[in-house]
């Protein structure tokens, strides 16, 4: 069942998605070739037990894996999509870009998102892949208001990632968000206007495109956590909580990424 938020829901939210946001903008500030996706791992924490929210992925079970999550964000690296595992062996490198998903719980209320960042000097091909997923998470939050579908966001990014000659991933999709991680709907990035479960006031959606530089294939690594690329081209997710209004859409986790 789709949870609607009232207000008192939704200013819990508001505190939960700041907390993201303000991992991802610290986050931000250090990136570098050097550091180890266990520092990325330990500086988020750091920040969001400071706000006094917990880590959200941290633990997070999943059915068919037997291990539970281990990090307290996810961070994955060129090829890799989601689900990257921070480690200490894991070194960021000139010219990488690295994927930060972020979920933190704040007295029972959950926030998630992510941002892809260019580590050095990027070439200008993963710079387009990075604005173009950008571009298509931008365009499916305009799309994000009350009487519009399912539809209508999927087809916002799903239209505009393919004229730039990417590819999207489809076996993963965004979601609804409250007081579960995790809650109906999905938000896929692909789908026909005017089709799906109409938006109302007071859904809470974390809306994410997963897009592919080349073919639209993925894989999961030996860990049974992380998912790639088949063909081992490159990949960039971002993502936002938004709230939908009776007029325009909230930005629930507003970072910063250029």
């Amino acid at each position: 069942m789709i949870s609607l938020k009232g207000e008192r829901d939704i200013q819990y939210m508001r505190c939960a998605g700041k907390i993201v946001a303000d991992v991802l903008d610290r986050i931000r500030s250090v990136i570098r070739a050097g550091i180890t996706t266990a520092f990325i791992d330990s500086v988020s924490e750091e920040v969001i037990r400071d706000a006094h929210a917990t880590p959200a992925f941290k633990g997070y079970r999943v059915p068919g894996i037997s291990i539970p999550f281990p990090g307290s964000v996810c961070v994955s690296i060129n090829s890799e999509i989601v689900h990257g595992i921070p480690s200490s062996d894991r070194f960021l490198e000139d010219g990488d870009i690295v994927s930060i998903d972020v979920g933190a719980c704040y007295e029972g209320y959950y926030g998630d998102a992510a941002c892809t960042f260019p580590v050095g000097d990027v070439s200008e091909e993963r710079m387009h892949l990075l604005r173009a997923t950008q571009h298509g998470l931008d365009r499916a939050i305009a799309a994000a208001r009350a009487g519009n579908t399912i539809g209508d966001l999927g087809h916002a990014v799903e239209s505009y990632v393919l004229g730039e000659g990417f590819g999207l991933v489809r076996d993963y999709t965004g979601h609804g968000i409250g007081r579960r991680l995790h809650e109906p709907p999905q938000v896929p990035n692909y789908g026909h206007p005017g089709r799906g479960i109409t938006l109302k006031p007071g859904m809470t959606l974390a809306i994410e495109p997963m897009v592919m530089a080349g073919a639209e294939d993925v894989v999961t690594g030996p860990d049974d956590w992380v998912v790639l690329t088949a063909d081992g081209s490159d990949s960039a997710h971002f993502e936002r909580t938004v709230l939908i209004t009776r007029d325009e859409p909230e930005i629930l986790t507003p970072w910063t990424w250029e």
